[in-house]
Formats: structure tokens, sequence, C-alpha cells
């Protein structure tokens, strides 16, 4: 599993024109599944992002998690960030898991961060064509990858 986590001063997700899911200050999370990922993956990402300590304290320093905050989380289904690119113009998803699984393991792990901050998360449609918008908070942006623990 690969996650962009970008910290937001705001953001959104709009499906067909309509707003599905907006949130304030907190984190825009993109989030690609990997045909080798199970749920233990989700797991430990889920509890590794709510643990992560880049939200700003009271003097301006990245110290304190989004709990502490009481930020917010949008996750976007994202399998381009499993793209192979080293041969050719044209990207290959082939790492990139087939919707079923994917589906499944999306929803555990947004389920799995809403366990961790004990509150919902705001998620995108799955497979959806999706229009997200953000303001990048700092900037931050972090990337984790299971595969990398």
């Amino acid at each position: 599993m690969r996650a962009v986590i970008q910290r937001v001063s705001e953001a959104s997700v709009t499906i067909d024109g309509k707003v599905k899911a907006a949130i304030g200050a907190g984190y825009m999370i993109l989030l690609g599944v990997e045909h080798a990922d199970a749920n233990i993956d989700a797991e430990w990402l889920a509890s590794k992002i709510a643990q992560l300590r880049v939200m700003n304290d009271e003097n301006g320093k990245m110290n304190l998690d989004i709990k502490q905050t009481d930020g917010e989380i949008l996750v976007i289904s994202q399998f381009t960030l499993h793209a192979a690119y080293k041969k050719g113009n044209r990207p290959s998803f082939i790492k990139a898991a087939k919707p079923d699984v994917a589906t499944t393991l999306y929803e555990y792990f947004c389920n799995q961060l809403s366990s961790q901050l004990g509150k919902n998360v705001a998620t995108g449609v799955f497979g959806a064509d999706m229009k997200v918008s953000l303001t990048n908070d700092g900037p931050v942006t972090i990337v984790m990858d299971t595969k990398e623990e």
C-alpha cells in the first residue's frame, strides 16, 4: 500500500459536479493498493498515519499528531500511485490491485483509520472520475509505502 499524505488547510472531492466530501485542516491522503497488499498493510499504515507528528504546535513546530489538533482526513483511492514507468513512456499499472481486491482494502484502511482517530474519515468514491481540490499547508507532503516499513 502506498499513501501520499498532504497536510492541508482544506480539501474536497467533487464527482459529477457535486461535492462528495470536504474537510478543513488535516490530511488529504491519496491511497494506492497493490495486488500484494493485505489487511496487515492497511492496519500498519492507518496506525502510522494516525500517529504522524506533522501538525503544528503552539510554536509552529511540527510536533502534534492529527488527533491532538482534531484534524480531519479525506482519503482518495489512487491506483496510479503504483505506476511502473521504466520501460517506454506509457505507464503500466500491473502492480495495482484489481478493483475487487483494492476496493475491499481501501474500505478496510478507511475503517482502520476511523477507528484510530475515533471519528469518520471523508472519502471519495472508489473508481469514480473525481476532481480533487486542496490547499496544501506548509507545504507538507509525506509518502509512505508498506513495502518499506
